[in-house]
Parts: structure tokens; C-alpha cells; sequence
């Protein structure tokens, strides 16, 4: 009998759940949403109890009608930064602070200040940003003292299901070194940050390796899921190290564009490429190699998508976008979408930056702004490239995967506005279905991961850029570029509109 493998991957909406076996192959999957607590404007808090529930909830579906038995090991991954805070009985303090949560906006420049004056502090002042948890929990700190005076440990996001399954606190290199807590050069959390937040070194997780096994499944996780004892879970990982172990990235080497909720580039960290742009990423299997990634991210992307499809076209979903959009006709358009609905992080670090419309007319209807909007995400994603050292004119393609790559007018736009090929990945890609690769591949691989993703990699469809509309998409987005001085200068004093 097959082997099987469980992928659990935390979403910001949703829980999904991948079963395969030992051959790869996806046996089953499901969905599981829960939805987000919007206390304030910019917090995004989700109580972890909708987490707990959708992890049980999925397991047991995804396991009905199949041998449980086989059942060998456990995948985690999911959001990275999100925060939990657990007391000294290993229950969660409060809500979940969510990775898109924007309350610290205001002592994002106080924390830079400070950690400049670090020794080796320019990276970590670079990169902090709203939704860290160094930044969540200063907040906490600042805000909520009684709370934190309760802090016994704290996790990331997919952390916390690990615990929740094994009683063990960990994490992995992805989510430590992507906290803005940890010191990448050195690979150990940073003292001086511990420093300034007040915290006891037995607050922060042991790292593990992300294929390595932190424990096995709970009796009481047994019982209400029928995962049989001795179930062997894994440290895991964030969900953009696991989708560049779905799609070959990490180990192939090339690099990768994921449109989901925000919109990431995610680039293999090669010495020669240098750029302060970007939040690199640590990462290792089992502690003995270490692999590098930096990743960018488009905030707004998913979520500008689904509120234009829903709130302003009115449909319950973004398939209707191809079957509205002719390229042909776009030719003429000349207005322009900002695509910062929700600040930005990795260009400019400005949290209170917004979209717009700019150059509309009386000409336009909504499919020129549908077209616009598009357009003006993948010139965020060639923004984004360009300062992060990403030479788009050497690359033999361009892959992306993510839910946005189901459109083919996005496909081709992004051909059009990168000037590259674009290869919309194919087969089962996802950051569920990585983790469980990662579980599965682990224990036959001897410690060789290179042909990891030898099996599962296909290019499902190939976009090639249209030249007329390359040539029209450098002349906008030369206009695009200079967009963000003109918003600062616009919105210079913004209590004008507190």
C-alpha cells in the first residue's frame, strides 16, 4: 500500500488541505473559509478558533473514503507574519494580528529609527514594515501591556496549527527570518531586538529545518480527525517558500510571480544580484544547507480584483473579466490604474498610499477600466522587478501561478507590460500541495532535494508579448513611474481628510 501525505496550508480566507501519495498524486483537496474581524480601519485580526476549526473540519473531509491508515506524515504552511501570542497554559492571549494588518502605520518611523542605531540594523530598519511581527508586537507592548505581560511564547501563522497538532512550539528559517526578529547574517534571532521589545529569550520558537519533524499528532487531534497514532508532523513553512518548492524555484532557480491576495516576486538570492529592495528569505530542509530567496510583494492584487468584480461590476467572480476584455480594442486606451488599494511595503514602505484612476475621459466604460486595472497590476509587478535587480530582458520566461493566472487577458497583459514570455504553470501548484511534496519527497530523498520538483512541473499555457502593445505599455508606464511623487504631493497633508 501507497503512502499518503497531508499538505495543510493557512490561508488568509481559507484553509486548504491536499492529500497525495507517494507517487505525488493528488487523492483529494478541499476548501475551507472563514472570514476576517475588521475592528478598525487597517486591522485585520482573525480569532484563531476559525483556524483550529477549518484544520479539523478540512482533515476529516479530505481523509473520508481513504485508507487513514496510510496516513504517514504532515505538511504545514500558510500566511507568513501573521501573529499569535500564547500564555503559559498554551492558549492564545488574543486574536491573531494578520499579516495585512496596517495599526502599527504610525510607529513604523519610531521603530526604523531605533533599529538603524543597531549594530547591522540597516536591513531590519529597511524591512520593517505594518503586518511584521516585530511590528505587531510593539504594538502590543505599547497598546496592550496587560496582554503582553502574558506573552509565554509566540508563533507565526502555520506555526500555530503545528503546535496545535504536536503541543510543540517551532518554526521554521522562512517564517524566522522574515520577522524582522531574526539576523539573517548571522542566522540566530537578533539580541537587540529582543532588547527593545522587553522579551525573554523563552518567549521566541525553536527553529527547525522545514522538513524536519517537530512531533507526532495528539490524542485529542486523533480523535477528532481519525488520523491514526504516530502521524509524524513537519516544521513547514511560509506559503511562498512552499509554492517555490511546488513550482521548482527554490531548487531549479528561477524566478516566480504568485498573484493571489497580494501579488509576490519571488527571486532566487544569487550574491551577484544586489538590491536593497525586497525581504529576503532563509531557507533549509534539514539544517544542514541553506537556500536564499527575496521576495517583493504588490499588496493590493487579489483583493483589488475581487472588490472591482464584485463591488463595481457586480459578478460573483473574475472568469467574467475574459469574457469581456478584447486586447484588440485597447489598443486606444490611455488611462491609467495606481494599484496601491492598501499602502505599499516593499517599494516604497508607505503604508497610507492608495490607488486611482488616472487620464479617464468620457470615452472610458467600465471594460477600459476593467483593462486598466489589470494593467496597472502587472506595471506594479515590473516596478517591483526592476528595483528588486530583476533584469526581465535575460529572462527565457517569466512563470506565474497563483488564482489570477486562471485569467488569459491578465496572462497576456503581463507579456505585454514585462516585455518577457510568460508560462502560466500547470498541474497541481500550490502552497498545500508543496508541503506535502516536502513531506513526501523527504524521506526518499536522502538528502538530496534537487529533484524534487522533477515530477510535478508543467507549463500548462505560454503567452508571448504582443509588440504594438509593448510598445504602448513602456510609453504609459513612463507615466505610471512618475505617479507616486504626484499622489505624495496631492495628499501631502493628510489630516485634510481625517
Amino acid at each position: 500500500m501507497k503512502r499518503l501525505y497531508l499538505g495543510i496550508d493557512l490561508g488568509t480566507s481559507a484553509m486548504k488541505i491536499v492529500l497525495i501519495d507517494e507517487e505525488y498524486h493528488v487523492l483529494s483537496q478541499v476548501r475551507e473559509e472563514y472570514h476576517l474581524s475588521v475592528k478598525e480601519d487597517g486591522w485585520y485580526e482573525i480569532d484563531q478558533k476559525y483556524w483550529f476549526a477549518g484544520m479539523i473540519n478540512g482533515i476529516k473531509k479530505v481523509l473520508e473514503n481513504q485508507n487513514v491508515n496510510q496516513l504517514h506524515s504532515i505538511g504545514v504552511t500558510g500566511q507568513m507574519h501573521t501573529l499569535t501570542i500564547l500564555d503559559k497554559d498554551g492558549n492564545c492571549i488574543r486574536p491573531a494580528m494578520m499579516w495585512n494588518d496596517l495599526r502599527t502605520k504610525e510607529l513604523i518611523p519610531q521603530m526604523k529609527e531605533k533599529i538603524a542605531q543597531f549594530q547591522d540594523g540597516e536591513y531590519l530598519s529597511r524591512t520593517i514594515s505594518t503586518g511584521s511581527p516585530a511590528a505587531n508586537l510593539y504594538w502590543l507592548k505599547k497598546y496592550e501591556p496587560e496582554n503582553y505581560k502574558k506573552i509565554k511564547k509566540f508563533l507565526i501563522g502555520p506555526d500555530y496549527l503545528v503546535y496545535c497538532l504536536t503541543g510543540t512550539y517551532s518554526t521554521d528559517y522562512c517564517e524566522a527570518s522574515t520577522s524582522c526578529l531574526y539576523e539573517i547574517k548571522n542566522r540566530k534571532w537578533s539580541e537587540e531586538m529582543r532588547k527593545l521589545l522587553g522579551l525573554s529569550e523563552d518567549v521566541y520558537p525553536q527553529i527547525f529545518g522545514s522538513a524536519e519533524i517537530t512531533g507526532t499528532v495528539k490524542k485529542n487531534i486523533m480523535e477528532l480527525t481519525g488520523i491514526p497514532e504516530g502521524v509524524k508532523v513537519l516544521a513547514g513553512t511560509g506559503d511562498n517558500s512552499a509554492m517555490a518548492l511546488s513550482t521548482g524555484c527554490l531548487v531549479m532557480g528561477y524566478p516566480l510571480i504568485s498573484l493571489g491576495t497580494s501579488g509576490v516576486l519571488v527571486i532566487p538570492d544569487e550574491q551577484e544580484r544586489s538590491s536593497e529592495y525586497g525581504k529576503r528569505i532563509l531557507f533549509s530542509f534539514d539544517n544542514t544547507k541553506y537556500y536564499g530567496l527575496v521576495q517583493g510583494t504588490v499588496q493590493s492584487n487579489g483583493s483589488t480584483l475581487s472588490w472591482w468584480t464584485k463591488k463595481i461590476l457586480g459578478k460573483e467572480d473574475f472568469s467574467y473579466i475574459d469574457q469581456i476584455v478584447d486586447l484588440k480594442k485597447e489598443r486606444s486606451n490611455m488611462t491609467i490604474f495606481y494599484p496601491h488599494m492598501t499602502g505599499e511595503k516593499t517599494i516604497y514602505a508607505d503604508p497610507l498610499l492608495r490607488g486611482a484612476f488616472i487620464g479617464m475621459s468620457l470615452e472610458n466604460d467600465p471594460i477600459d477600466l476593467t483593462y486598466s486595472l489589470l494593467e496597472g497590476m502587472c506595471f506594479g509587478i515590473k516596478e517591483l522587478a526592476e528595483k528588486m535587480n530583476l533584469q526581465l530582458t535575460d529572462q527565457k520566461s517569466i512563470k506565474v501561478v497563483g488564482g489570477g493566472a486562471n485569467s488569459r487577458v491578465w496572462m497576456q497583459i503581463m507579456a505585454n507590460v514585462l516585455n518577457c514570455p510568460i508560462e502560466r504553470m500547470g498541474g497541481m501548484i500550490g502552497a498545500a500541495f508543496g508541503v506535502a511534496l516536502l513531506a513526501a519527497f523527504c524521506e526518499s530523498c536522502h538528502g538530496d532535494y534537487s529533484g524534487m520538483a522533477d515530477n510535478t512541473i508543467t507549463v500548462e499555457e505560454r503567452f508571448e508579448p504582443d509588440k504594438e502593445m509593448v510598445t504602448l505599455c513602456e510609453k504609459k508606464y513612463m507615466i505610471y513611474k512618475r505617479i507616486y511623487s504626484g499622489m505624495k504631493y496631492i495628499m501631502e497633508d493628510e489630516k485634510i481628510l481625517a
